[in-house]
């Protein structure tokens, strides 16, 4: 492989990618599990809602502060790395990436310091409320990168300015089915991730016997949102196969890794992909499976590899192995989730170790998906940056040095590595830690006035002090 400045700037944008895609695939569903959390402890007064309330939230804000300085910096990549992409496309995804600011992060970080710092100076029903949009925030912000990455894999509703690429039709662009497909998508292994690792948070303090109801409700809860979710995610994973096929037939045959076309077709569980002589080694496949797979049809004709141009053709192992993987995973969280559901109606208290074990190890299996999930989307449609339009050869800076690359790539591995490794390295003091004891009752506490009344509450005044003296305002 040629080290060229094409290559190294697609490695750089792959690694700053991938570490900031697991960071929002984390606050995503952190926020939605936090907003619940608040509003169990609401509508039921338990005290182990707010205690992991209390406790989740220093981990949410630790992965949301990560996640959004990974996310700025990849925004500088397409001027430094991609212009002519910048240029190029620019009328579309410069709008896009804008309505994500304004709608989502505004959204984010307004509320977020509500959420932080506000719990006794807002009524219950306005902090709640907070948390609420801090979780609708994360999901526009994924919403609108979904639009903007789903509109580069199938370009709809664009046409042709002075040799840029325009909106034409701004509702096909933000409204047809491929896009809801990979939204939808994106949006459930961002739950599931979540899930997972707040059921394994659970399953390591049960194996340590340290907290106890506060492990099991993680456990219930992680692994009950995962027994639900799983099948429908299979379900979404089948309908992203539906458009890829129809829209994107090389990287379809590359995940297949079916060279021949064939009637009815094998599918193909696991093989060594040879490129050069275009071929299986070490194949195991099943057939007519993967007629039925494709088109519900056990005779179906599906078509192979040799029917793209080799210069149109993806890299076959990435998106062959990668697209494995994540279904393995799926079927893994599946069993897990599934046989949690028993042993919670046990109430955890004859779980076998082997089954806390695995569901701790499970902790990296979310984003181990996304990520996998990931590379079989991006992997899977070179050589074009926007499919069918233009190459990721054709769209890297023109004046853009070897040396430069290398340099900004190294420059970039080095402060992400040092970043952060201190962020994850916090995020697991604060999981080995754990929650902190249930907080007393806070009946009869009112709600401060912020900042100018930032002293204690009227409650916790002395009986003896003079009225004035007791900050006279209350919000309930």
């Amino acid at each position: 492989m040629e080290l060229d400045p094409v290559t190294l700037s697609r490695i750089q944008f792959a690694f700053t990618i991938s570490f900031h895609i697991i960071f929002p695939a984390f606050t995503i569903g952190l926020a939605a599990w936090l907003a619940t959390l608040e509003g169990l402890s609401l509508a039921t007064g338990r005290a182990v809602y707010r205690q992991l309330f209390n406790f989740w939230l220093k981990v949410f804000a630790v992965a949301f502060g990560m996640g959004v300085v990974s996310g700025v910096v990849m925004a500088f990549q397409f001027g430094t790395n991609w212009s002519v992409l910048a240029d190029r496309t620019g009328p579309i995804q410069g709008p896009l990436l804008g309505y994500e600011t304004y709608t989502a992060f505004l959204l984010e970080a307004s509320f977020l310091g509500v959420v932080l710092f506000g719990r006794e100076r807002v009524p219950a029903w306005a902090y709640f409320t907070s948390c609420c949009l801090v979780a609708v925030g994360t999901t526009f912000s994924a919403f609108w990168i979904m639009t903007n990455n789903t509109w580069m894999q199938v370009p709809l509703g664009y046409e042709m300015e002075n040799g840029r690429y325009a909106a034409a039709d701004w509702w096909t662009i933000t409204t047809n089915s491929v896009l809801w497909v990979r939204f939808l998508h994106m949006l459930l292994g961002a739950y599931l991730t979540t899930a997972f690792c707040i059921a394994a948070t659970g399953a390591w303090y049960r194996l340590r016997a340290i907290h106890g109801d506060a492990a099991k409700t993680m456990l219930t809860m992680g692994l009950g949102l995962a027994a639900v979710l799983v099948p429908v995610q299979m379900a979404f994973g089948h309908l992203n196969g539906d458009y890829t096929a129809k829209y994107q037939p090389s990287k379809f045959t590359a995940i297949e890794a079916r060279w021949q076309t064939e009637q009815p077709a094998r599918l193909i569980l696991f093989a060594w992909p040879d490129p050069e002589n275009e071929r299986n080694l070490y194949e195991i496949s099943v057939p007519w499976l993967g007629s039925f797979v494709d088109t519900g049809s056990f005779t179906s004709e599906e078509p192979g590899i040799v029917t793209i141009p080799r210069d149109l053709r993806p890299p076959i192992a990435i998106p062959f192995f990668a697209f494995r993987i994540m279904v393995g995973l799926g079927l893994l969280m599946l069993g897990l989730a599934w046989m949690g559901m028993i042993f919670a109606r046990q109430r955890w208290e004859s779980t076998p170790s082997w089954f806390l074990w695995t569901t701790f190890l499970s902790f990296p299996s979310g984003f181990i998906a996304v990520l996998t999930g990931w590379f079989t989307a991006e992997v899977g449609r070179q050589p074009w940056v926007v499919f069918g339009l233009l190459k990721t050869a054709d769209a890297v800076t023109p004046s853009l040095g070897t040396s430069e690359a290398w340099i900004s790539l190294i420059a970039f591995v080095s402060v992400y590595g040092l970043i952060f490794s201190a962020g994850t390295f916090y995020i697991y003091r604060l999981l080995r830690e754990g929650p902190e004891s249930p907080p007393a009752p806070t009946k009869g506490v009112t709600a401060l006035r912020p900042m100018a009344a930032s002293g204690p509450s009227p409650a916790a005044m002395p009986a003896h002090a003079p009225s004035g003296q007791a900050g006279g305002h209350h919000d309930d």
